[in-house]
Formats: C-alpha cells, structure tokens, sequence
C-alpha cells in the first residue's frame, strides 16, 4: 500500500439564516420571541487535494442542535417526508429517500441514502471506483425573548422547542426545504464544477490512447511493438488500448495539489497497484 497525504475531515460552510414562525399551539404553551435556524454545511471526506478523483454521494446525515448547542431529537414525521421536497434533478441526484434514524448519545440523527444519476458521471473507462462522500446538515435552532431574563425561563423555553419541534417544522415546511435545497445545490457545486473538467481530462486522455496505439500499431519494427506490449503486460493492441486507458486515468485521478486550507495525514491512499500503474507509465 502506498501513503498520501489526506484532508481527513471537512471545511464547514456556514449557510443562511431562516426566521421561523411559531405555531399556536406552541404559543398556547408559553413560547414566543423570535425563532430561526441556521445552517452549517460539511462534506466528508474532503478531497480538494485530489482535483482528478472522481466522486459520489452517497449519504446526507442531518443533525438537529438546540439553541444552547445540545443535540436534539430529529422530528421523525417532517425529516421523513423532507426528501419528497427536494429537486433532485436540481441537485443532479437521481434518488434521495430516507434510511434511518441514528440515535447519538443526546439526540438522533436522520440519514439518507443517496443515489447519484449516472448521466452526469464521467464515462467509466476504468476499474476505479469513485470516492464516496457524506453531506452534513447541521440545524442550529436559536431562539431570542426579550421578556424572559432568567435561566430557568430559557431552559423552559428550549424544553417547548423540543417539545414543538415538528409543529414547528411543519409550519414553515416551504421556507425550511427550499432552505436546505439552497444549502445541499451549493454544497455541491464545487463537485459539478469538477466533473466537467473530469470530462474534458477524459477526452484528453482518449486522444493520447488513440494516438499511443496508432504508433504502436503502424510500427514496422517488430521489437518495438513486442517491448510496448510486453511492459504493459497484454497480448495484443485491443488489450494494450484498455490497460493504457485504465492506468492513464489512475495516474491523472491520482495527482496531489496541495491546499492550504486542508489538514493533511498520512493515510492509505491507493491499492498497490498504483505503484506498478506509475512504473508502466
């Protein structure tokens, strides 16, 4: 195994701020001032290190935070029903529907599955998988009453917040999904962005495999072409084409640009054959 240096966590991006208006019957209650919450974004692992590697989402986990910063439980009804809200053919995923609740140590946590479209995916001319990506979604609730002063009312209001939380949602459903839609499209697209270029490095790479077998194959000299086929280990030019195409692109996936904004570690970064592929290239 070879070792590369990875940005191991993320780069939070800190998203807008959604005024929510409460419900009557958390009014009823004794909640009132002014509620909204605030988005912060995460996508993990980071791989801005890696501009080549391909990528796919696969999970977006949301996280519920009370105004004090407390983990809540997340309103099962309206997190459940979120993916129905969402325009997926905005975002470029093909499915997004709702896997589980995780419990954490002082609330839970809602998880979706992801299935991207193949459409928008760099055509698969190798055997490298893409790199798998979780989209956080934290919802910092913060809530302000100018009539209450002591601690025991701020508790007691953070108590009916929790206690409310899906009527709460509920009542702002519109404002709350086009919320994180804005939050998730600009999340990703920094991703989009990516596979055009990873698009056009294929093209490219097309060009130099085509042009490679040209020579090869027009070549009179019979130790030339004997030599190509043996360093690459194929028996003939259809199989030197594909073995070309495969450890081009992991080369070119593969090609480290430093960030200074990541923290990097050394990690596992590739199978060994990345080594061979480096040498044959």
């Amino acid at each position: 195994m070879r070792t590369g240096c990875w940005c191991h966590g993320g780069h939070p991006v800190l998203g807008g701020s959604l005024p929510l208006s409460i419900p009557p019957q958390a009014m009823d209650q004794g909640l009132f001032g002014d509620l909204s919450v605030h988005v912060v974004t995460l996508l993990s692992p980071c791989v801005e290190q890696y501009p080549n590697l391909p990528t796919r989402l696969t999970r977006i986990q949301l996280l519920v935070f009370s105004p004090s910063n407390v983990p809540v439980s997340s309103p099962s009804g309206f997190f459940q029903t979120l993916p129905a809200a969402l325009d997926c053919q905005e975002l470029g995923l093909g499915r997004v529907y709702c896997s589980s609740l995780k419990e954490l140590p002082h609330g839970g946590a809602t998880v979706y599955t992801v299935e991207a479209e193949t459409r928008d995916d760099p055509e698969p001319t190798s055997s490298l998988s893409s790199m798998p990506q979780s989209l956080l979604l934290f919802l910092f609730l913060q809530h302000s009453d100018p009539f209450t002063s002591q601690l025991t009312d701020a508790v007691a209001s953070e108590v009916l917040i929790e206690r409310h939380l899906e009527d709460i949602l509920s009542n702002n459903r519109k404002a709350v999904a086009a919320a994180l839609q804005t939050e998730i499209r600009k999340s990703l697209e920094a991703e989009k962005n990516k596979k055009m270029n990873q698009k056009k490095l294929l093209s490219a790479a097309d060009v130099i495999v085509s042009s490679t077998i040209s020579i090869i194959s027009c070549s009179s000299n019979l130790d030339f072409r004997t030599t190509c086929l043996n360093h690459m280990k194929v028996c003939d030019t259809r199989d030197l084409s594909s073995s070309l195409r495969e450890s081009l692109w992991k080369v070119t996936s593969w090609r480290f640009v430093p960030r200074s904004g990541c923290y990097t570690a050394q990690m596992d970064k590739h199978p060994e054959r990345e080594e061979q592929t480096r040498n044959e290239m």
